[in-house]
């Protein structure tokens, strides 16, 4: 048993990808920036979007979800066989996870809803998310059903705001943020505030302090997730599974089809 851990290093070097999945860059260096102030320093990390054009700058309708799976599922693909440990979808959908992970080999994939109530149910027994519009509660409710938390979710408030407005005026959305939370936590009970969506990142530390209750920020959650997950699979060889409903489409199909032949869609890639 002590063998296991001999010699075992107590930090590992792993390679971290971050998925902002749509075709524009306007978040990729503030993100790069972000996730370099938290990670491991032996921890490199991508920030990625994609090559697409046109492209929508936000991914709050269905439809335009529906865009950006196939590219999604290329990226873990190729961030896979690039020699990457774990890739993050960043957007709290989680979109195209499942196939993303089933294409993924032995790398990680992680996304920002499923990373929020695992860290969220860790810390609390009841928990809101605050959403940006309306339209997202019905989708967000599918996933925190599909995780098996919806008994612990306390409320979803929307902001009367879209992605696009976020860090637009950072003020407006901090105020409307501490004034939802604070509402989740006298009137709806909750116990942990999660932020419902990637581009809310900045604002925890204030909006905790404000509600005095752990506010979860959906970028941090999943990279820290990840990057955990990416060192214990070095450390200790805990790969995705790929048996039974785990299994991969075969190589042998994949090459007949002309599948996965031409490069990753990456339109931007920055590198800390």
């Amino acid at each position: 048993m002590h063998d296991l851990f001999k010699d075992e290093p107590s930090n590992v070097a792993v390679t971290v990808r971050w998925v902002n999945p749509i075709g524009i860059s306007t978040y990729d260096a503030s993100m790069a920036q972000l996730l370099h102030s938290i990670k491991h320093p032996d921890t490199t990390v991508e920030v990625v979007s994609f090559d697409m054009s046109p492209s929508p700058t936000n991914l709050e309708y269905r439809t335009y979800e529906s865009l950006i799976h196939e590219r999604t599922v290329a990226m873990a693909r190729d961030a896979e066989q690039s020699g990457v440990d774990a890739m993050i979808i960043g957007c709290f959908y989680d979109p195209a996870l499942e196939a993303a992970r089933e294409i993924s080999g032995g790398m990680v994939v992680v996304a920002p809803c499923g990373a929020c109530l695992q860290v969220a149910s860790n810390l609390s027994n009841r928990f809101s998310i605050i959403v940006g519009r309306e339209k997202w509660i019905e989708q967000m409710t599918e996933r925190v059903r599909y995780y098996g938390m919806e008994s612990r979710l306390a409320s979803m408030r929307p902001l009367g705001l879209g992605v696009d407005d976020f860090q637009r005026d950072p003020e407006v959305t901090r105020r409307r943020i501490i004034e939802e939370a604070r509402c989740a936590v006298e009137e709806d009970r909750a116990e942990a505030i999660i932020l419902g969506c990637t581009i809310e990142y900045g604002f925890f530390q204030e909006v905790q302090d404000a509600v005095g209750v752990p506010v979860i920020d959906a970028v941090i959650a999943s990279f820290k997730q990840a990057e955990h997950m990416a060192q214990m699979k070095r450390q200790f060889n805990w790969k995705p599974s790929r048996v039974w409903s785990c299994e991969p489409p075969p190589e042998e199909q994949l090459k007949e089809f002309g599948l996965f032949l031409g490069p990753a869609p990456i339109g931007n890639r920055i590198v800390t």
